[in-house]
């Protein structure tokens, strides 16, 4: 497991939320699973978020674990998440998972694409 201080953190709303989901996937009780997030092409502003739940790591992953939920990305996604939160709201103002992102430097109004 790769441990620094630049990884991937995950709030306390969206830990629930993690936690809520692996249940109704089934596969709560199973601690092979975790939370893979990376970095793909496309969105309006050029890059978007992708999250699942994996249970192979692969080579070259970088493998974090905050708050009780382990998160995995590739190398080429962790270049772009360096420092990142993954935060839960459940607002009037919106839905969902977001990423609170200190190396975007614009995203859209949705908050599910980003530019760097």
């Amino acid at each position: 497991m790769v441990e620094t201080e630049n990884g991937i953190t995950v709030s306390e709303k969206a830990k629930g939320k993690v936690f809520k989901l692996l249940e109704e996937a089934g596969v709560g009780n199973d601690p092979s699973y975790f939370l893979r997030v990376s970095v793909v092409g496309g969105g309006c502003s050029g890059l978007s978020y992708k999250m699942d739940f994996d249970n192979e790591v692969k080579t070259g992953d970088q493998v974090f674990e905050h708050n009780g939920i382990k998160v995995v990305t590739d190398l080429k996604s962790f270049l772009y998440l360096v420092g990142t939160e993954l935060d839960f709201s459940d607002g009037l103002n919106g839905k969902g998972f977001f990423f609170n992102n200190p190396n975007a430097s614009r995203s859209c109004g949705c908050g599910e694409s980003f530019a760097v």
